[in-house]
């Protein structure tokens, strides 16, 4: 039976989107399949920021150490970012251009210019390492890189790489050889705007956000204007019934919502449901360049944040943190998060820990924009193991079999989103495409669920092969393929182990060829050199035997993944 907040969730969206509202909902044909839309929609993200910047003008939007921008001061140096790269690099319509770079000021600045010119953004994941970056900006063909210098420090170390990389808050006296130019020199010279811009529509590749797979190699999964767009405002009609709710219910809203940036931008959370709804209600972001527990509480107390997001494992440590209690939070009102399952013990502590603030959760993945599902405030409470219904208006979700079938309420299947804000494939993989996508316009999740009788979406298991360590993922096939260029490992075996605090970490299980000897640490040490430090194994065992198969004469990873899962829960020591 649907709660009393889910009818009037239901009531207020409905009334959001009736006909003749602001944010009334029709019917489009949207690569051959007929579904809702946001009828009044900006037919790309330059008419989308540009709107809602000019809104938000006076606000201030951007909060970084000691550093404090406007809405206008940031757009205004998007443009101008815009007309820089035009002018030196003719970087126009459909030009893939890759941010490789923590959160900064810039990083949103370039992400504001590329999208006003019609630039393909390519966010790139900060802790790759060098030849996990050359794969990146190789398979999307970018043809410039914007980065900080930590980053550009990682490309310069690879032969043979000869792509533009224009850098952001470089050193003094930092070798020319790191970059091509640096950016604050470019808008020194920059006209204030772009001398060209060339037709934008719906249909118009917008991002390549990359996401690791059961595959060895990340996938670019490429989202058009119209996902992206309709991804932020899906996500903005709920903001907005939440805070209407809120305001029948006598709480008093502040003057601005305060957002805590603590999740990374080149993560699907951090540039739809965050960034672009921040600019759509005019809400403050303040930047944390890197996690930590204790700087996020001194920020929500200093800043006066009102919403908090992140993976599980953040909200966790402002928990446990052993100065919580020392610092005011008490403009808080949601601790959302997201990336990775929250243990359902956690919710209630959550709860208990922080009284008065509501522990939320989303379920979305990058190949819907961040789209998917969500549980709210007492809903959460009432079903902590689950990540909540369809995200209305624009989302539907499908329990299917392996044929495709619905399967009823409570019965376990492959998870299945459908929405206009899904992205339209991977890039230049056509064959993952067709594995992922379906031509009625589902994606295949690759995650076993069910829906209860309310609607509600329960993630009971994994379908496809990846670990989700701390909102990362990572796929088993890649830390595979860099534990066997070990010459002395003869098999090997990876699989998610449980973590409280991570949710889960890499663990891996190897044979080694008859006669060699090498140390767990040592192996594990093997492999920083290929792998970003989040797939590193944090547990390896070696096994005295040959692994054992199934008759197909494949690695029985599943009898692997129990056995070793048993041991760490039971905290018996590795062999």
């Amino acid at each position: 039976m649907l709660s009393e907040l889910d009818k009037a969730m239901d009531a207020t969206v409905d009334a959001l989107i009736a006909p003749g509202a602001q944010l009334e909902v029709t019917t489009a044909t949207v690569r051959g399949v007929d579904l809702p839309v946001f009828k009044a929609a900006p037919p790309s993200m330059r008419e989308y920021l540009g709107f809602f910047f000019q809104a938000n003008a006076d606000k201030e939007f951007v909060v970084y150490r000691d550093e404090r921008y406007t809405f206008a001061q940031i757009y205004a140096q998007g443009i101008r970012t815009a007309a820089a790269l035009q002018h030196r690099y003719g970087v126009a319509k459909g030009d893939r251009v890759a941010l490789a770079m923590r959160n900064y000021p810039e990083w949103i600045t370039a992400f504001v210019g590329l999208l006003h010119l019609g630039a393909v953004v390519v966010p790139m994941n900060a802790w790759w390492q060098p030849e996990e970056l050359r794969y990146g900006v190789e398979d999307s063909g970018a043809r410039l890189i914007i980065a900080d210098e930590e980053r550009a420090r990682r490309f310069a170390t690879l032969a043979d790489f000869h792509v533009p990389i224009v850098t952001v808050r470089v050193g003094a006296g930092v070798a020319d050889e790191l970059h091509d130019a640096r950016l604050e020199d470019l808008l020194a010279e920059a006209p204030a705007a772009p001398w060209y811009l060339s037709p934008l529509g719906p249909q118009d590749d917008a991002t390549i956000m990359y996401t690791s797979g059961s595959t060895g190699f990340p996938k670019g999964a490429v989202a058009t204007h119209q996902s992206v767009v309709h991804g932020a405002m899906n996500y903005l009609v709920q903001g907005l019934a939440m805070l209407q709710l809120a305001q029948a219910g006598g709480v008093a809203l502040p003057e601005q919502q305060v957002m805590l940036l603590n999740v990374p931008l080149f993560h699907i959370t951090g540039s739809v449901p965050i960034l672009l709804v921040s600019i759509a209600i005019g809400r403050r972001l303040v930047i944390m360049h890197k996690w930590d527990a204790g700087e996020a509480l001194k920020l929500i107390e200093k800043e006066r944040a009102t919403y908090f997001v992140g993976v599980p494992t953040m909200s966790l440590e402002l928990m446990q943190h052993p100065d919580r209690d020392k610092y005011d939070i008490s403009t808080l009102l949601d601790i959302a998060g997201g990336g990775a399952a929250r243990p359902a013990e956690h919710v209630e502590r959550l709860a208990e820990a922080f009284p008065g603030k509501h522990p939320a959760i989303g379920y979305g993945l990058t190949e819907t924009n961040g789209v998917g599902a969500g549980n709210l405030r007492e809903n959460y409470r009432a079903k902590p193991a689950s990540t909540g219904r369809a995200s209305r208006p624009m989302v539907e979700i499908r329990i299917a079999d392996d044929d495709g079938r619905d399967l009823g309420a409570e019965a376990i299947g492959e998870v299945w989103i459908r929405s206009v804000a899904n992205v339209r494939g991977y890039w230049n993989k056509p064959a993952e495409t067709a594995k992922a996508f379906t031509a009625d316009g589902w994606f295949k999740t690759g995650d076993l669920g069910r829906l209860d009788e309310d609607g509600y979406l329960f993630i009971v298991d994994r379908k496809k092969d990846i670990i989700i360590r701390g909102g990362e993922n990572i796929s088993c096939q890649e830390v595979e393929a860099a534990i066997y260029n070990h010459p002395a490992v003869a098999e090997a075996c990876v699989f998610g182990l449980p973590d409280e605090r991570l949710g889960e970490i890499v663990g891996a299980v190897v044979y080694l060829k008859p006669g060699e000897m090498v140390e767990p640490e040592a192996l594990i040490d093997f492999t920083r050199d290929g792998l970003a430090a989040f797939k590193v194994p944090a547990r390896l065992w070696v096994s005295p035997d040959p692994l054992p198969k199934l008759g197909s004469a494949k690695i029985d990873k599943v009898s692997l993944r129990k056995a070793y899962r048993e041991i760490v829960e039971a905290r018996q020591p590795a062999e």
